[in-house]
């Protein structure tokens, strides 16, 4: 009996250990396979995520960025509690304790999973998380929560707790293309990491179980739903008291109004991105956070776009309303008062350009208005430049306008605005630091997002009478003067007969006025004795490459040239005959603070510093009395040069003070006219104006470097200079 019992239990435990052994091996066979395309965890430590290469100004701000994920890096030590808090309480609230996987959210998901039939809910831990998303795809199988968890428990044994949240931090995506809470912070509350309060940590922490259904600026009341179950759950487990939690859910999600800073200097951040891109290749520049000091000044910068924006709404508005961009009414919208135009998703500031819809027209004359969530009244004063005299006259309910905000109210809900509309018409700018060669500002167009044509660089176009300076400098250096005389007469060089603008001829002047005045038949005079031939190696000194035909119209500026080129070559004038080559870097360096590229100035000694300051002195004439005497309205030196086109298909204004050259172009892509009468002195300078105005304010005066009394004067004595030769030819 005890023998058969014997045998009969250890039959049992045969057949038991058989079965073990064959689950153990079945296990064994199914975690070989799954384990046998796992990564090798440690190769974490040579994983370098994406980074940010980020453009500063020349004081250290940010201007731009360039990125295919953007992504601050933090330490552990630079992750506040409240941010480590609100993770761990919402995802994984026995972080610190398991190994890897937490076994009871994994008995409790597989529950609700066997419950549902399918996988409805992930028992994943932060590990789980961070092997899912750096080594595995998003599907939702059986197979890969078994590798998920596999990889889990790798990552444990190879990094410490802390590494394991850091890593969490800075490379889970957070929506809207910010990847890692950093990045976020800055994104969604304008903070850094380190000064999140904890509803803003607790948001933070709700987004990456979903960030397209999570976001607090898709989906806001989703988000504070999703934000105040994390602050629940920072309560339940006692990382902050009932009543810190209560007063978080108080507040409403408070985002940050967004910075806009990539359109503070699009232009001129997409000229370096080009630039980045040939020398360190498109991977470097968008993934490896490549740190780039520019030369670009920010209130230089400010004072540029105002002044191109403010000009060429000018110009347009001069030329009439063009009418409402569209009206509702009739696309079939029913309700105006509650309809919402997408352009209304960021917050509205003053001095905001924003549509806003009409809703009813009064008999007063003027019209009531919706901007947002504002109310206006548009008056008659406010509409005064289209010559109508009641909003009824150019608007009806359902149009949508453009309108500028005056002023805000934000209690009542109300502004105060006027009409605008969006130009057609294109403007460019460009300033330089002469002595350094530093690009301070640079626009290349009215709207970057409409078109990232840069005007400022890549635009050819005639300069008009602004080339006028070229031809009389290089006769300064064959010995003109000033105050030397020609005669502005009637003239034919075999078939080409050159006239003036307003189609008079003041008979014999002087150099000083034939430029202060832009007389045409002058400056062709005396390039006909210089020599077609002999100008054009003469410019190339200064730094303009573009295409010059041999022919005497290139006086008067029928060369097709670029705003940059023509702003560096003025750069010499203020800086005794030295150019120097124009930049946009000041150093590059890789994410790690190595050196890459370093530039400094790069000098070219153009004409001697005595024609400089001659030319200098010569320039200063059209601000005097000439054809740019508004400019004396800045009540300090400049000098400069307007330039129209024929047809008045270009209008352009090229100066400079002692420190600073600066240039202004508007005109039409298409090259048609700008119409009757819209010179350069009325259309470009201006805008330069406003810049310089708005760049010297309360700043002291500069003085330019002069040259002797006796370079400047006529000395009749001596040999007959160039241009006097030319008038004895010509006579």
């Amino acid at each position: 009996m005890k023998s058969q019992l014997k045998r009969y239990l250890g039959s049992l435990v045969f057949v038991f250990l058989l079965c073990l052994s064959i689950a153990l091996g079945a296990t064994a066979g199914v975690l070989f396979v799954y384990n046998s395309d796992l990564p090798q965890v440690n190769s974490l430590e040579d994983y370098h995520p994406s980074l940010i290469t980020e453009v500063y100004s020349d004081a250290g701000q940010v201007i731009g960025s360039f990125a295919l994920e953007r992504r601050i890096i933090v330490s552990w030590d630079e992750i506040p509690q409240v941010v480590k808090d609100a993770i761990t309480s919402v995802e994984d609230q026995n972080f610190f304790t398991h190994w890897g996987i937490d076994f009871y959210g994994i008995a409790r998901a597989g529950l609700k999973d066997v419950m549902a039939g399918r996988v409805v809910e992930g028992g994943s831990t932060l590990t789980q998380q961070l092997s899912k998303n750096l080594f595995l795809t998003p599907e939702r199988t059986f197979r890969r929560k078994i590798q998920e968890a596999m990889l889990a428990i790798q990552i444990e044994r190879f990094y410490t707790k802390q590494q394991i949240l850091t890593m969490y931090c800075n490379l889970h995506f957070m929506g809207h293309g910010q990847y890692g809470f950093a990045a976020a912070a800055e994104y969604y509350f304008g903070k850094e990491l380190k000064d999140l309060n904890i509803e803003e940590a607790a948001m933070l922490a709700a987004i990456p179980r979903s960030p397209p259904n999570y976001s607090p600026i898709s989906h806001p009341e989703r988000a504070l739903f999703r934000r105040n179950y994390a602050i629940d759950r920072m309560v339940a487990e006692k990382k902050i008291t009932v009543a810190q939690g209560e007063e978080a859910k108080s507040h409403p999600i408070k985002l940050a109004e967004k910075q806009r800073r990539d359109e503070l200097a699009p232009y001129f951040v997409e000229e370096l991105r080009r630039y980045l891109e040939k020398k360190y290749g498109t991977f470097a520049v968008h993934e490896s956070g490549l740190r780039v000091y520019s030369t670009l000044n920010v209130e230089a910068q400010k004072a540029a776009n105002a002044a191109v924006r403010a000009g060429t709404r000018e110009y347009d508005k001069r030329h009439g309303w063009r009418g409402a961009e569209m009206n509702l009414l009739s696309e079939g919208v029913q309700d105006l008062a509650s309809y919402e135009l997408k352009d209304w998703k960021l917050p509205i500031r003053t001095n905001d350009i924003v549509p806003g819809i009409v809703l009813d027209l009064n008999k007063n004359g003027s019209a009531t208005l919706k901007i947002g969530n504002y109310e206006a009244q548009l008056t008659p004063q406010d509409i005064a430049w289209t010559k109508a005299k009641a909003a009824s006259e150019i608007l009806k309910p359902g149009d949508v306008a453009l309108f500028q905000i005056r002023s805000m109210n934000a209690a009542e809900r109300k502004v105060e605005v006027t009409l605008e509309q969006k130009p057609k018409v294109q403007g460019a700018f460009l300033a330089i630091e002469p002595k350094s060669g530093e690009i301070k500002a640079m626009v290349g167009g009215y709207d970057f997002d409409e078109s990232k044509f840069n005007r400022a660089t890549q635009a050819l176009r005639q300069t008009g009478s602004a080339f006028k300076p070229f031809v009389y400098t290089a006769a300064v250096d064959n010995g003109l003067r000033p105050d030397d005389t020609i005669l502005d007469a009637p003239v034919s060089f075999g078939i080409y007969s050159p006239g003036n603008y307003d189609g008079k001829y003041e008979g014999v002047i002087s150099i000083r006025r034939a430029l202060g005045d832009s007389r045409n038949i002058p400056a062709v005079k005396t390039l006909a004795k210089l020599g077609v031939q002999n100008l054009i190696p003469y410019v190339r000194r200064f730094g303009i490459t573009s295409k010059i035909e041999p022919v005497l119209p290139i006086a008067l500026g029928a060369a097709d040239v670029t705003l940059i080129e023509m702003v560096s070559a003025y750069s010499t004038f203020p800086n005794d005959g030295v150019r120097v080559v124009p930049q946009m870097i000041r150093r590059v360096t890789d994410y790690e603070g190595n050196v890459l590229e370093e530039n400094f100035p790069e000098l070219r000694d153009v004409i001697p510093a005595e024609t400089a300051r001659i030319m200098v002195d010569l320039m200063q004439e059209p601000v005097r009395q000439g054809t740019a005497t508004k400019a004396q309205e800045l009540k300090r030196p400049v000098a400069g040069k307007t330039g129209t086109t024929n047809d008045f298909t270009d209008a352009w204004f090229i100066g400079y003070t002692p420190s600073l050259a600066a240039g202004a172009w508007i005109g039409f892509d298409e090259k048609v006219t700008l119409g009757d009468k819209e010179t350069g002195g009325k259309d470009a300078l201006p805008i330069w104006m406003d810049f310089i105005r708005e760049v010297y304010k309360d700043k002291p005066l500069e003085q330019f470097n002069t040259a002797p009394k006796e370079a400047i004067t006529a000395a009749p004595e001596q040999v007959p200079s160039a241009v006097q030769q030319a008038q004895r030819q010509v006579q």
